[in-house]
Order: C-alpha cells, then sequence, then structure tokens
C-alpha cells in the first residue's frame, strides 16, 4: 500500500483573503486545514501576512494569534508605510520572499505542494519547486471577472482548483457569522478584520 503523499500549504494571506472576498464568503481555516489533511501526510501549513506595527491595535492580530495556536506556522513581518504625492497614506507590504525561502527549504522533503494565492510572480518559484520533483497544486479562482490567477501561474502549475469549488467545504457558516453578530472580535470577516485586511483602510491603501 503506497504511502499517503507528503503535502503542504503555502497560504498567501492577502491574496486569499481578496479571492474569497471577490467570490463573497468568508474563509473558516478550520475547516480549511481538516480538508486538506484528508489529502495526505500535512507536513506544515503556513500562513504568511504583513502586520503595521504603528497601529495600537492591529486588526489582523486576533487572526494571526489564532491561526497560530490551531495548526498553522504563521510568518509575518511589517509593513512599510508612506506618504504619497497627493498626501494619502499608504501601506506597502508583500510576503513573497519569506513565502519562497519557506517553500525552497521545505520542498525535499514533501511530494506536493498547494500554493494558495493566484500572483503571477510566484510562477519562477513554482517552476523551481517542479524541477526537485515535487508537484505544485495552484488554489484561486477564474470564476472572478476578472480572474484573479494569473494566466501564466495557472499554465505552470501542475493542478490547479478553483476556490469556488471549495467553497461549501471550507467556508464558514452564513448562520454563524449571524449568530456571532458582526463585530465578533478575532474572527474572520468581521469588519474590524476587513478594514485591516482588505485592500482599503478606508482612505488608506495597503499595496502588495
Amino acid at each position: 500500500m503506497a504511502a499517503d503523499p507528503r503535502i503542504a500549504l503555502f497560504i498567501d494571506g492577502a491574496n486569499l483573503y481578496a479571492t474569497s472576498k471577490q467570490l463573497g464568503f468568508d474563509m473558516d481555516y478550520r475547516r480549511l486545514l481538516r480538508e486538506f489533511q484528508g489529502h495526505g501526510n500535512l507536513i506544515r501549513a503556513f500562513y504568511f501576512t504583513t502586520l503595521v506595527e504603528s497601529e495600537e491595535y492591529s486588526s489582523i492580530r486576533p487572526l494571526v494569534d489564532w491561526l497560530d495556536y490551531n495548526g498553522y506556522r504563521v510568518i509575518t513581518k511589517a509593513a512599510k508605510e508612506f506618504t504619497d504625492a497627493t498626501g494619502r497614506r499608504r501601506v506597502k507590504g508583500n510576503m513573497d520572499i519569506e513565502l519562497a525561502i519557506e517553500m525552497l527549504e521545505l520542498a525535499p522533503h514533501l511530494d506536493q505542494i498547494y500554493l494558495f494565492s493566484g500572483d503571477g510572480d510566484f510562477r519562477p518559484l513554482v517552476e523551481a519547486v517542479q524541477r526537485k520533483g515535487v508537484k505544485v497544486c495552484v488554489v484561486s479562482t477564474i470564476s472572478t471577472n476578472p480572474p484573479m490567477v494569473s494566466d501564466e501561474l495557472r499554465r505552470q502549475c501542475d493542478e490547479f482548483v478553483d476556490l469556488a469549488q471549495l467553497m461549501q467545504k471550507i467556508g464558514r457558516d452564513p448562520a454563524e457569522r449571524q449568530a456571532r453578530g458582526p463585530g465578533a472580535p478575532g474572527t474572520p470577516g468581521n469588519p474590524a478584520l476587513e478594514r485591516r485586511y482588505g485592500i482599503r483602510q478606508g482612505d488608506e491603501t495597503v499595496e502588495g
């Protein structure tokens, strides 16, 4: 009997959030972990995100802490803040390098990688990992207009999984969201988390 494939999840937090938001559902990270534990021997589940350290209270922090205690390896770094030519405060940051380093280091110990991102910048990384004999599956969506996954990344990967097909398995139950209330602290999808973790923060723009 063949052994279960050794797998790992690499989640580009901001990209996954934007994708699920475009599809109109809230991610249930406990259900996501449980779903992929059934796909093989789950070695590691990484979650990458930036934090605005200058904020007295970072509204993504409750989610980050929950993930850290519930089976995810969370990798964070401080985002860079600056003021653009119009005087608007902007926050810039992405985790591409951190994700690439972790993936390349772990690849020799894996059979398959699930990359939760549609960012075309990851195409060379996927190619490099494939040369090590690892199968790469990209999880994003082509169900939105425009699609959330770049064409070059989709062509490069060994398998593409549309997040829209996983909604019933890894999405939060809308009834649960109503029961807990929109302001429930520390829950994905509440306005505080959305304000920080989305593309916009009122008049502040978070750039990848």
